[in-house]
């Protein structure tokens, strides 16, 4: 289990707000671990809560690859989660991390941002390998989300119930959670 604590209280000194919760870093490391030596893509680091979960229940010969905007927030998460071989930290804005990264393919997706789920979803899909794992949360009404948030996440939902190359499962549980699976490439 994660020691949540150190992550609040950087949080908090950063006025971040956006951290997955522990239901869902629960669940990260559990579905981590059935990937034995995967490649991981996390999509927005934040302060390392989720990137600390995944960590947890990869193997010595996983890699995770995570992106984050900001790089104060990607610093403290560096700081947190110490210098671990099998993480690679980027600095960069996701959309060109992902154009930069296509045809690169990932066994698990952890998109914890809008990237990669209302915006460049396509692109970030293409980046999951068959049999691959991509993982949504936030899917329920969030405080400090945008107007709108609802429709948003009506269409992403029907978007990705709708595609033939994934098996999909919502879970009302958490903050709103989604999973699909990718089938093989057409």
């Amino acid at each position: 289990m994660i020691d949540s604590a150190p992550f609040r209280q950087v949080a908090q000194q950063l006025g971040f707000d956006a951290s997955c919760d522990a239901a869902t870093g629960s669940l990260l490391t559990t579905l981590a671990a059935g990937k034995s030596g995967g490649r991981f893509l996390e999509l927005s680091t934040g302060i390392g809560f989720g990137t600390a979960h995944l960590l947890a229940g990869t193997d010595r010969l996983s890699r995770l690859d995570t992106v984050e905007l900001d790089s104060t927030l990607s610093t403290a998460a560096r700081n947190l989660l110490g210098n671990d071989p099998h993480i690679t930290f980027a600095v960069q804005e996701g959309a060109d991390w992902i154009h930069t990264h296509s045809g690169s393919r990932f066994d698990f997706i952890f998109a914890d941002t809008w990237l990669g789920k209302f915006s460049e979803l396509d692109e970030t899909l293409n980046l999951l390998a068959p049999g691959g794992l991509y993982v949504i949360d936030d899917l329920f009404p969030q405080p400090n989300g945008p107007d709108g948030h609802g429709a948003k996440v009506d269409a992403l939902r029907a978007d990705l119930n709708a595609r033939t190359d994934l098996h999909c499962t919502a879970l009302d549980c958490a903050t709103g959670l989604m999973f699909c699976a990718r089938k093989e490439f057409p």
